[in-house]
């Protein structure tokens, strides 16, 4: 299993993404989930550091310029995922990434009260 860190690049992008509305409370993860295609599109517009913008975990023993360094992807580069938050925090959990799990659910409950006003 690999020990991920806290991407806090990502966790910034994240807030700032959700404090200015631009997430998705409805649309279920497995339907939003950026495709391998899309995925390759975003690095290619945006380079990996966009790529990882989008992703909460780094794996620092995963080569550099790989997909794999990047880890509990949180939307699908336009939008946060509501459901995408709660899927990280839940495998998160599951595999004892503290860390990983507490960025996630703070991120989701900052959706949540932005979203419930």
């Amino acid at each position: 299993m690999p020990t991920y860190r806290v991407n806090d690049t990502a966790v910034k992008h994240a807030r700032k993404l959700i404090d200015a509305g631009t997430y998705d409370t409805t649309t279920e993860w497995s339907e939003a989930a950026p495709s391998a295609d899309e995925s390759n599109k975003e690095i290619d517009e945006d380079s990996f550091d966009g790529f990882a913008d989008w992703h909460l975990a780094v794996n620092p023993d995963a080569s550099e310029g790989t997909k794999g360094r990047y880890a509990f992807p949180y939307g699908d580069f336009h939008k946060v995922n509501r459901a995408a938050l709660i899927h990280a925090k839940q495998r998160a959990a599951q595999n004892d990434h503290d860390g990983i799990e507490k960025a996630a659910d703070d991120l989701l409950r900052r959706l949540d009260r932005k979203s419930s006003r």
